[in-house]
């Protein structure tokens, strides 16, 4: 399905004008052929009935008027065959008998621009408890919008590459390009991208582990790397965008960003992850501590040794090196105990 632009048909105002001053010719040939009639000059009956008829039928061209504003786009079609669509702002005629087609008018989903704020979901939960509902119907516009639009999905549960349940959540930025493949191509194109959305953040996110682990490829390139979810948050966020555009781009929409806006360990190993990442940054400073730690006591024992300070054998060396490692290593400060006799 190829767009067609109807952007050339610019001539709203001047048809209802010429509509108007047809209304008013036709509302004077009314009153001018009564009044002849009623003078018994029946030659005058056709544009009495002139008149009528075009009173009767005359807003039928007014259909055809249809204003856009900036970034709103109207796909239209005359007896089921696309005619065009039109997509600049402006005041336009067209064919009164063509009909604006927009399947994804009365979707609502979480994003920008379509929202209802809830008021659909309270009202269905009350009719389901017997509750009175008072809910004002607003007809939906057959207008597609061209402005950029966020959609952002509902959390989803999805185990990472080691198997691990992970909570994420993504925000889409996406506009639509073509109307005439969003309209005719797929049912209902805003369906249709949240579908693509969910079904791509699952197969990315089943490549990455949460955190960085050893021996895990998530390039496919066959060597094992660092990239994780935590640790990588831009290039899973760029491969989710690629996935989801190769999905939607046969609906003519364009996806300008993705971005993760939520992501943590399911509830149920949160806990026990959390104790993990504890004993993980634990060891971690221990190794620093004894590494720092044996450093001290090598300096020590050199600084000794080149200035003659005292001269230790290899067993007092063992016991300074002992004590020195149990002093610096140790949670809680230090409680030296002095010798006031001899070292021997």
């Amino acid at each position: 399905m190829t767009e067609k632009d109807l952007n050339n048909k610019k001539n709203g105002m001047a048809m209802m004008l010429l509509f108007l001053l047809l209304y008013a010719a036709a509302i004077g040939l009314i009153i001018f052929g009564a009044i002849q009639m009623d003078h018994g000059r029946t030659g005058f009956l056709p544009l009495f009935l002139l008149g009528i008829l075009w009173t009767c039928v005359g807003w039928i061209p007014f259909l055809g008027l249809k204003v856009l504003k900036p970034q709103e786009a109207l796909v239209l079609t005359l007896f089921g065959k696309y005619i065009g669509t039109l997509k600049e702002d402006g005041f336009y005629f067209v064919n009164p008998f063509c009909v604006a087609v927009n399947p994804a008018a009365k979707t609502r989903l979480s994003q920008s621009g379509d929202v209802d704020g809830g008021q659909q979901n309270n009202a269905l939960l009350n009719a389901a408890l017997g509750k009175s509902v008072d809910v004002t119907a607003e007809p939906a516009s057959k207008k597609i919008s061209l402005k950029d639009m966020t959609l952002s999905n509902s959390r989803q549960k999805i185990n990472d590459c080691l198997g691990n349940p992970v909570e994420i959540g993504i925000a889409v930025i996406w506009r639509v390009t073509d109307t005439a493949k969003a309209v005719f191509n797929v049912d209902n194109f805003k369906e249709y991208l949240s579908l693509q959305c969910d079904s791509a953040l699952r197969n990315i996110v089943r490549i990455y582990p949460y955190d960085v682990a050893p021996g895990v490829d998530t390039t496919g390139d066959g060597v094992a790397d660092e990239g994780s979810l935590r640790g990588s948050s831009e290039t899973v966020a760029a491969r989710i965008r690629d996935e989801i555009q190769q999905k939607v781009a046969k609906a003519g929409i364009e996806i300008v960003e993705a971005r993760i806006t939520y992501l943590a360990y399911a509830p149920e190993i949160a806990a026990v992850m959390l104790q993990r990442q504890q004993a993980s940054a634990i060891i971690d400073a221990r190794k620093m501590i004894v590494d720092g730690a044996v450093g001290m006591v090598e300096m020590a024992l050199e600084r000794l040794s080149e200035n003659h300070t005292v001269e230790l054998d290899e067993e007092r060396k063992a016991a300074m090196v002992s004590n020195l490692l149990v002093v610096l290593c140790g949670n809680r400060d230090a409680q030296p105990i002095v010798n006031s006799g001899s070292l021997y």
